[in-house]
């Protein structure tokens, strides 16, 4: 069965999806950007403070769903710049223990709100 995870902890959606969907044992949430959700503005700095932000972001949709980083199976993280790739696996790394997830880290042409990172996750709960 298909359950919605919402939480005030991470900005709401700003378009018509969801922050995650859990289907059984799997969470697919989506991409989170460096947004405080107190605010709804972007952590003040470059991109690792948005990746900082992002993944309290993400952090706070696992939790809500009863889940953790170590769920975690699989992200995806879209760029504005691709010259900020060494700065974005700087935070990335520190937010992992052990064996890291699977990835994929593409630049775009362009983030929403004009973003400097999104991260989406797809997590397992055994």
């Amino acid at each position: 069965m298909k359950k919605v995870i919402a939480t005030k902890n991470a900005p709401a959606a700003i378009g018509p999806y969801s922050q995650a969907v859990q289907v059984g044992n799997m969470l697919f949430a989506s991409g989170q950007l460096g947004l405080a959700p107190a605010t709804g503005n972007f952590a003040e700095g470059g991109v690792k403070e948005q990746t900082v932000q992002a993944f309290k972001n993400v952090h706070a949709i696992l939790e809500e769903a009863g889940l953790s980083i170590d769920d975690v199976v699989k992200t995806t993280v879209f760029l504005a710049d691709m010259s900020d790739f060494a700065a974005m696996n700087e935070v990335y790394a520190s937010q992992f223990e052990g064996t890291f997830p699977a990835r994929s880290a593409v630049a775009v042409k362009t983030l929403p709100k004009n973003g400097l990172v999104e991260i989406e996750v797809i997590a397992v709960k055994e």
